[in-house]
């Protein structure tokens, strides 16, 4: 893709959640985590590349002891599509008996994250628990009626790129949730 190109699908694509609805979206999860974990200790991992703004805006709204650290696991590359999960970096921090909240931009089909939980749960985590800024809404789920503990916003079934999502490497920087016209 070249510049030109990433340019333009930014200029044709539709802005589905702005900045006011996902720093609304983004508020809202902060209270619900707290509630959750604020007695817990966990670990709290970003799933990069995805995760990073997400996490970003997250974690100074958490009031309360955490451990950080991050994974770097894709099935996409540059694509936009892939069925390999390749691990560029597993957490360092040690995951036994802890509670781990993994945060990921997007849960889509869920098989990059289903894996990472698998990975923790193998890392011998007491329990796992996601979440995402956004749930992609389709029937195309690895498990059926996967759901993040934690949901930002819902969106329908459409390329997006934005607050972390990237179209063909592109846009993760957008400030806010678009979708690529005519897909």
């Amino acid at each position: 893709m070249t510049f030109d190109e990433a340019r333009r699908v930014l200029d044709e694509a539709d802005l589905l959640m702005g900045e006011e609805e996902i720093q609304g979206a983004i508020g809202r999860m902060a209270g619900e985590i707290t509630g959750r974990l604020a007695g817990s200790n966990p670990v709290v991992l970003c799933i990069m590349n995805g995760g990073l703004i997400f996490s970003g805006q997250l974690l100074p709204r958490l009031h309360f002891p955490l451990e950080l650290d991050y994974v770097h696991a894709t099935r996409y590359g540059q694509a936009t599509w892939g069925d390999r999960l390749n691990w560029h970096r597993r957490p360092h921090l040690n995951l036994v008996g802890r509670t781990v909240l993994l945060l990921d931009d997007i849960l889509d089909e869920g098989i990059t994250l289903a894996a990472i939980i698998e990975y923790c749960r193998g890392m011998g985590a007491l329990e796992v628990l996601t979440a995402v800024l956004v749930e992609k809404l389709h029937s195309r789920k690895v498990t059926p009626g996967i759901r993040a503990d934690f949901t930002g916003l819902e969106i329908g079934d459409r390329f997006l790129f934005g607050y972390g999502l990237d179209y063909k490497g592109y846009w993760r920087n957008a400030p806010g949730i678009f979708a690529v016209k005519g897909m």
